[in-house]
């Protein structure tokens, strides 16, 4: 399942450099990408959504890496988190662009998501959810990381959409 929604965070009390335009907007837009999956192949999907956030990183030709968070980084609804993060060229810094989670049973507990087993037993599916790309920090570091001469050249991917190969 994907879902295109807009984000609204409060941030109550945050003030300074760090959360100045593009870095910490109070609305923005993006598309999560939700599973409901059976729990003996919830960490199989998980990569396979690890792999789909990296390979959309890697049509837009940014420099990115990806983070396993430890257990005091994570929610506590997590069982297992990775960041992604681009490089900002003009702030010289890491940028987290999307999160991919495991959440096991933990909200399926919850929303009392279940299925009957072979065995005729209830069990809980598990969940998982990603956002494919926070679009406000895509946009700065691909404008910030492909600035030429001559404007700003776009990666392949999106040269057809945009119709040329530069932003001048």
């Amino acid at each position: 399942m994907t879902a295109f929604s807009a984000c609204f965070r409060r941030e109550a009390g945050s003030f300074g450099s760090d959360v100045r335009g593009l870095n910490r907007v109070h609305q923005f837009d993006k598309v999560e990408i939700v599973q409901l999956v059976h729990p003996d192949t919830s960490y199989e999907v998980h990569q396979q959504m690890i792999d789909h956030v990296e390979a959309l990183l890697i049509s837009l030709e940014l420099p990115y890496r990806i983070l396993r968070l430890c257990a005091g980084d994570m929610s506590f609804t997590s069982a297992l988190t990775y960041d992604f993060e681009v490089y900002s060229a003009a702030q010289q810094k890491w940028l987290e662009v999307s999160s991919v989670s495991n959440f096991e049973a933990f909200q399926t507990n919850r929303m009392k998501i279940r299925f009957k087993g072979e065995d005729g037993k209830t069990q809980l599916l598990h969940s998982l959810n990603g956002s494919s790309l926070a679009l406000p920090r895509i946009v700065a570091c691909l404008l910030e990381n492909n600035q030429t001469e001559n404007g700003i050249q776009l990666p392949k991917v999106l040269q057809n959409y945009f119709g040329s190969c530069n932003i001048d």
